[in-house]
């Protein structure tokens, strides 16, 4: 690809096509959106980086407070995966216990001890947990099913103990796999009682799904988030934040240490600030109807053409599972017809509307998708169903 703007992309050879990647997530208002672009032009001319704080950096910082009231205390990094190593460290300081519970599908960057049953790229090319990764780093991980209480609760009473359980919340890296109504709750519940720590990782749904990201949408809170994507408005970034005590570990305060040169980056902490003021109650009110107006058509479409698909979606995330009728974990998500998606895949792209490449990503909807992107992506699934490929 070779240019953006609103919600089309175009390659290297001409070809326009209807982007639902949107850079896997963080392009909410679409590519190139103006504000942002100016955001980053009138920042730029000032330095790209001080190796101190800046006033931007403060600002991100106070809007992402703001936004999610779990959040007394934030460090920014440039990456969700930074993020997620982060959080742990911070975890097992304030424990002193080591093992981590994860859960099978979900993917939280590409860290040693994080690879294990991960979805997103991991699971799309089927790469081995353990390919350079030490079974000292990876034995500290235990890995459960999504949406199972059970399991949980016995991984959480093995010895030794967890430091953290650290989850998406609302899972897109196996595709779109909600939790069950009450499963977080329950969760967070039962990690206090062992006095196991909690850890959402909203790099995807943080500020996509509500403001206050999935933390908002299902009303429980974490003891440690991590943010990315959405936070820089399509640059590098990411964060954590959590509890002014559990924060508080992190050097030059605590005993905990973590450093980045370009943490805290000023370009995109505008960026991010600047995309985050677009995201009133209204933009989200818009994407939960062009979220659901898309899923509508796809469904009419699936069902006037006899394709057996599960359709799972949450605001602006979708995903289509072919051959299957629900995905309630990542052993379903992996039960659906990947080769089918495949040549969905390839017959959407000749059609000229973009998908993320792989049955177990997101599909990401933004404010710039209006009515004839919509119109013109289910007409092209409508003509490519009615072939009978996908079945």
């Amino acid at each position: 690809m070779i240019r953006g703007r609103g919600a089309r992309v175009w390659d290297a050879d001409g070809n326009e096509y209807v982007d639902w990647v949107c850079a896997w997530g963080p392009l909410v208002a679409g590519h190139a959106e103006p504000s942002v672009i100016r955001a980053i032009v009138d920042t730029a001319p000032h330095g790209t980086g001080f190796g101190a704080p800046h006033p931007a950096e403060i600002e991100i910082a106070e809007r992402i407070r703001d936004s999610f009231p779990s959040i007394e205390k934030l460090r920014l990094v440039t990456s969700g995966t930074e993020a997620t190593m982060t959080a742990i460290r911070i975890a097992r300081a304030a424990t002193n216990r080591a093992r981590i519970v994860k859960f099978e599908g979900c993917y939280h960057g590409h860290s040693d001890g994080l690879l294990v049953r991960a979805g997103s790229g991991a699971a799309t090319f089927g790469v081995p947990d353990s390919a350079g990764v030490p079974e000292a780093i990876s034995g500290l991980t235990s890995s459960i099913p999504f949406n199972d209480l059970a399991a949980l609760r016995a991984s959480l009473a093995a010895d030794p103990a967890p430091a953290a359980v650290i989850v998406e919340p609302l899972p897109a890296n196996m595709g779109v796999v909600p939790p069950a109504p009450g499963y977080l709750a329950a969760l967070v519940e039962a990690c206090h009682a062992r006095g196991t720590l909690v850890i959402f990782d909203e790099v995807i749904s943080g500020l996509r799904v509500a403001r206050g990201g999935a933390q908002e949408y299902f009303g429980v809170p974490a003891d440690l988030t991590c943010l990315g994507k959405i936070i820089g408005g399509g640059l590098p970034v990411g964060a954590v934040g959590g509890r002014a005590e559990l924060l508080d570990l992190l050097a030059p305060l605590g005993p905990v240490y973590q450093a980045g040169t370009l943490s805290g980056n000023p370009v995109a902490c505008s960026a991010g600030a600047t995309l985050l003021d677009l995201l009133t109650p209204e933009a989200y009110r818009e994407l939960e109807r062009k979220g659901a107006a898309l899923e509508e058509g796809l469904r009419r479409a699936l069902r006037d053409t006899g394709t057996r698909a599960a359709i799972q979606r949450v605001g602006s995330l979708l995903t289509v599972f072919f051959g299957i009728d629900r995905a309630w974990d990542f052993a379903d998500a992996r039960s659906a017809d990947t080769a089918a998606f495949g040549r969905f895949f390839r017959a959407m792209h000749e059609r000229g509307v973009n998908l993320p490449p792989s049955q177990f990503e997101a599909w990401f909807a933004s404010l710039a998708h209006g009515e004839q992107e919509i119109a013109q992506t289910v007409a092209a699934a409508r003509e490519v169903l009615a072939s009978g490929i996908a079945r």
